[in-house]
């Protein structure tokens, strides 16, 4: 069976955006869908999210497909860089790799943030890659999202109107996401 795991963001739940929408569509195609509760505002930092990830999630391996929305998305990376085997399938969603220029939304993420990245590592470990971005943003510049694409090797999808790929943009459900999680191979 598929686990499909889905990573809200900061100030997020399992309940939030299109998570559930997208939950319940997966289970009717047969998948085991887990979506943490992170610890988020307080408690956020990437020590504690990979503590919870573990209890909540437990292992992961190329029966896995990781699904990370915003901060969700850089917690992904991070993730991958300490995966001891590759995944299925990795989705960022709204992501980003540095300060996205919040104060108070960068103090929130600094632990996820502030290091360097390990491409090779996370390209090694990321199985199909799929990454979307809102052509409007009001969080992220679009930008950053185009450099996780960049640095994946892939194409990103960009969504015109998407805002940040929330509730507050009108994304209660996601039909593209799923639509091509479920057509890696006619990419």
């Amino acid at each position: 069976m598929e686990k499909i795991v889905i990573i809200h963001g900061t100030k997020g739940s399992p309940t939030d955006n299109w998570f559930p929408w997208l939950s319940a569509e997966l289970t009717k195609c047969g998948a085991e869908v887990i979506i943490p509760r992170m610890p988020t505002p307080e408690g956020q930092s990437l020590d504690n999210w990979l503590v919870e990830f573990a209890e909540q999630v437990g292992a992961v391996d190329r029966s896995t497909t990781l699904i990370g929305h915003s901060v969700g998305a850089v917690f992904l990376l991070r993730l991958l860089e300490r995966a001891i085997q590759p995944i299925g399938r990795s989705v960022f969603v709204a992501g980003f790799t540095k300060a996205i220029g919040i104060p108070e939304y960068d103090i929130l993420n600094a632990t996820f943030i502030n290091e360097r990245y390990n491409w090779d590592a996370i390209r090694a470990n990321a199985g199909d890659v799929l990454c979307f971005s809102g052509q409007d943003d009001p969080y992220v510049p679009m930008t950053q999202g185009l450099e996780i694409a960049k640095n994946l090797n892939i194409i990103p999808y960009i969504v015109p109107k998407g805002g940040h790929l929330n509730t507050a943009s009108g994304f209660t459900a996601f039909p593209l996401l799923l639509e091509k999680l479920y057509n890696f191979d006619k990419q």
